[in-house]
Order: structure tokens, then sequence, then C-alpha cells
């Protein structure tokens, strides 16, 4: 299989036993036809993935018939399943690997907001939506399989930028530069708190998580350089002024957000969607709130690795435990 991510989009690359990867951007993303998640997936068809995961970053399928079991099953296939501590009311208990996103509406009430505050005050800017799953954890997951059950019949679409595309795209000098910077990163960076008493702001405090993981990452598998950054969050960038600190991170942040190195998805009943989360970050909808319209997702997280930079030195734990009970 054809694995430079430059490869002509008009070009079908990758078969194996009838399996056929389409690139969807010239940077990001490639849709795989002619494979059932839900079947008994052989050695084959799981490199012709793998492969396709590492080239793209995220892979796209379509009209899956995926059910929480046969979720957990396919995500076996690929690495070790994370168990979350908690999980909201609308996750399937049977199943501790499998968490549903309407979990994190729930949180709104339990905090004294509606739903349209709840999210305006996550994503004050507009960067601040950007993020890895669980990444001010010292391991954050090395992969997520999302799902979708219910969708709206238009709007709710997921985007995505691939971290080793937006790394190349600096400039020789600043490449050089940012192999030797660290960034903390911490939970509730991208929270605007409320006036007064602040019910989730105590919450964040007492169960705080914070991490300084090195700003370009080294993948374990390609070896490709990352730019290790998001909006939701990174704290600061480590030894340098507050000035310079949000010089740089609004530089940073940018670059990882050209469209160039981005895709866009639109969800069906029955897609899935695999992203390799040390190397992208991505974007949930912010259109659904207006759409009156069910939207029901589930994902299954891959137990990560903990980072390391271009020097060799790991990320360094601040605070909280690691993330996953590997299933």
């Amino acid at each position: 299989m054809t694995t430079d991510a430059g490869t002509d989009t008009d070009t079908a690359t990758g078969t194996a036993a009838g399996i056929e990867v389409r690139p969807v951007t010239g940077y990001t993303g490639a849709e795989i036809t002619g494979v059932d998640l839900a079947g008994d997936l052989d050695d084959a068809a799981v490199q012709v993935v793998r492969e396709a995961l590492l080239a793209w970053k995220v892979v796209f399928f379509r009209g899956q018939r995926l059910d929480h079991a046969a979720h957990v099953a396919l995500a076996r296939r690929f690495g070790k399943p994370v168990t979350l501590r908690s999980r909201g009311g609308a996750s399937p208990a049977e199943f501790p690997e499998v968490e549903t996103t309407a979990d994190r509406l729930e949180l709104a009430g339990r905090y004294g907001m509606d739903r349209d505050e709840w999210l305006e005050r996550r994503r004050h800017t507009l960067v601040r939506g950007w993020h890895c799953d669980h990444g001010a954890r010292v391991d954050p997951p090395a992969a997520t399989i999302l799902r979708a059950e219910t969708v709206p019949p238009y709007g709710g679409d997921t985007t995505w930028s691939n971290l080793a595309a937006a790394y190349e795209g600096l400039s020789e000098p600043v490449r050089r530069f940012a192999d030797g910077l660290r960034a903390e990163h911490r939970l509730g960076v991208g929270y605007q708190s409320r006036p007064g008493p602040d019910a989730y702001l105590e919450h964040l405090q007492d169960h705080q998580v914070a991490t300084v993981h090195p700003l370009v990452r080294v993948h374990p598998e390609s070896g490709e350089r990352l730019l290790f950054v998001n909006g939701y969050y990174v704290e600061r960038i480590m030894d340098v002024s507050r000035a310079e600190n949000a010089r740089l991170l609004e530089m940073f942040t940018e670059q990882i957000t050209r469209p160039e190195y981005t895709v866009r998805f639109r969800w069906e009943p029955g897609s899935v969607a695999f992203w390799d989360n040390r190397a992208t970050v991505h974007l949930a909808p912010a259109d659904t709130g207006r759409l009156d319209h069910p939207r029901v997702m589930h994902r299954v997280m891959l137990a990560g690795e903990i980072p390391y930079g271009v020097d060799g030195r790991p990320s360094e734990p601040i605070t909280g435990a690691p993330l996953h009970s590997p299933a």
C-alpha cells in the first residue's frame, strides 16, 4: 500500500481481499471500503487499516453494523481498550469500554448551566475546541474509534488536523526551535469560569490533571515528528515569558489548524471514524444545538504510551493518575 500522504487523491490506494483505501484530502483522512468491521477481520485486513491510519491519521468507514460488543471487539484487534473510571448515565453499564458522547451534556445540568452556556464557556475562543482526547494525561490514548448511531440530517460534522503535516509545514529554523520546547497541558485550560460561585471550576480544582509534554512528539510507530499542541489543554510553554508564551501558542495553534491540513467528515448512521490520537487534533461540531435533532455517538479509546520528545525525554506528570486501566 502507498503510504505517501502526498499521493494524488484521485488514486485509490491499498487493496487486500477487496479492501480499498481512498484518500480524501491531500494530507489527512482516507475512506476505506470493502471491509465489515463487525466481522472477523483477518490479519491482512487489519494490516491495511493500520497502514492507512499511519499514512492518513484518520480513516472512515460507512454503513457499518456495529453494536457495543462488536465495537469493543474491533478495538481489541488494534490495541487495548481503555476502561474509564467514570462515565455518565448514557453510556452502557455492561460495556465499561464504551463511552456515549451524550454523557458530556449531563455535565451542564450537573454544574448549573444549560447546554449553550456550557459549550460557550468551554470554547470561548476560535481555537479552544481543538484537542486530542485526554491530552492532559501523562499517557493520552493512542487512538479513538467513534461510531455514529443517530445523527442529524445535516450538520454535526467533525474535523481533524494532521500534526505531522503541521510540523513539516514549519520553516526549518522554527522546527529546530520547537524541537527543544516543552509545554504544560492542563485539564480545564479551555474553560472560562462563571462570575461568582462556579461548581464546575471547583470540580476542576479538586480533580486536576496536568502533564508536561514535549511540544514536538516523536510518533512511536512511524518516527514522524508531531506538533503536539492544542488550544484546549495547553496552559503554557515552559521556560518562556508570558508575552513570548502568548505569541508562541498563537503561532503554533494557528499552524495546526491551517485548513490544508484538515479533513471534515459528514456523519451518517453506521459511520465509523478511527483516528490516531497521537498524530491528530480534532474539533467536535458546534452547530448541533440549533438542529433540534439527536446526535448519539459511541467511542472506544485504545491505551497509549507516555510521549517522548526529539531529545528522548518522556512526558512528566504534574498531577493526576494515568488515564487508563487496559481491559
